[in-house]
């Protein structure tokens, strides 16, 4: 098992190398181009397709190193994470509403949701398994795609992520949800080596909602047989705790400041605030990194921990979120009077 996810990893990171330079070169002659404004924080036209080659490589390291029985298995995987790459491209290339993307998004939801890839942490009561579904894979979609605001910051992220899910997936003998993570993992990869800072290529919203969904849907696919769902049920989101805790710091502070949290777009993320605070844009995002692999570790132990230990580490992980978005606060609020 250990050998084919060395092997689909190897697949997407190579395919990602080659394809990123091909899609880079297609931006260029579809004007497909992010380009510099007040609230961006590059200031030079960059492509926008990196996307499509995640995409590219996830799907065909796959398909090209994963067995029958697994291409069967995740199909509802597949046809979700195709339409919502497809709203992406469709949204970095005539910029949709943000309610408009939040509709589109509901199709591929359901697609997860009629196809079985749902939460299963209440047994009595299925609507409220199917409900926990679409606010989880939703906030997360969402969550990476507002990660994408500075270079290498999304990728990076989301490689860190699915690093931890291919490692807590090859400790309880899942193939499928391993194969999965490490085809993202391979693909974030080879995408960073162009778009790490400087950037020459934006994964757009093409890449970042493909991998928010992806990520998602490992994380319900996730299971652990030996251990309680009362404490398994917080390893998705300590895995994921970055792009969470960034983007519920983005909404209480702008809620804060009067503003709308969903189409007010500004230089207010975790990254930002760590500039403000003097870090270089590189080191904001590394920053980050490390506070991935922070949440990984932490989600290793809880796979592991007895009831009363996984309360201990939610408490703990509570306190420390919340005395970080107050922190981040007082960062910004510090950078608007200075």
């Amino acid at each position: 098992m250990l050998s084919q996810m060395i092997i689909i990893f190897g697949a997407a990171l190579v395919l990602a190398l080659a394809a990123t330079p091909v899609a880079r070169r297609l931006a260029v002659r579809a004007d497909m181009m992010d380009r510099p404004s007040v609230r961006k924080a590059h200031l030079a036209p960059t492509p926008l397709l990196g996307g499509l080659a995640i995409y590219a490589a996830v799907i065909a390291a796959l398909f090209l190193f994963g067995d029958r029985f697994y291409v069967h298995q995740v199909a509802g995987i597949f046809v979700g994470a195709s339409l919502i790459s497809f709203l992406g491209f469709w949204d970095d290339r005539i910029t949709l509403p943000a309610w408009a993307k939040l509709l589109g998004q509901l199709v591929p939801v359901a697609i997860l949701i009629f196809t079985g890839v749902q939460v299963a942490l209440f047994r009595h009561y299925p609507i409220l398994n199917i409900a926990l579904t679409a606010i989880w894979v939703l906030f997360i979609t969402n969550a990476v795609n507002f990660l994408d605001n500075m270079d290498g910051r999304s990728a990076g992220v989301a490689a860190v992520a699915s690093a931890y899910f291919v490692l807590l997936a090859a400790l309880s003998d899942q193939y499928l949800v391993g194969a999965l993570a490490a085809a993202v993992m391979g693909a974030c990869f080879g995408f960073l080596a162009y778009n790490f800072n400087p950037a020459s290529i934006f994964m757009g919203d093409t890449g970042s909602l493909f991998l928010g969904f992806l990520l998602a849907a490992v994380g319900i696919k996730l299971r652990f047989p030996t251990n309680t769902p009362l404490v398994t049920w917080m390893i998705p989101p300590l895995v994921l705790g970055v792009p969470i805790l960034d983007t519920t710091l983005v909404i209480i502070s702008r809620l804060r400041r009067g503003r709308n949290p969903f189409t007010s777009p500004g230089k207010d993320h975790m990254s930002h605030r760590l500039v403000y605070r003097g870090a270089t844009r590189r080191e904001a995002v590394l920053m980050l990194y490390l506070l991935g692999n922070a949440f990984g570790m932490v989600a290793i132990f809880v796979s592991q921990a007895t009831i009363w230990e996984g309360l201990f580490v939610a408490v703990i992980m509570l306190g420390a979120s919340l005395g970080l978005i107050w922190w981040m606060e007082r960062i910004l609020a510090d950078a608007r009077r200075g």
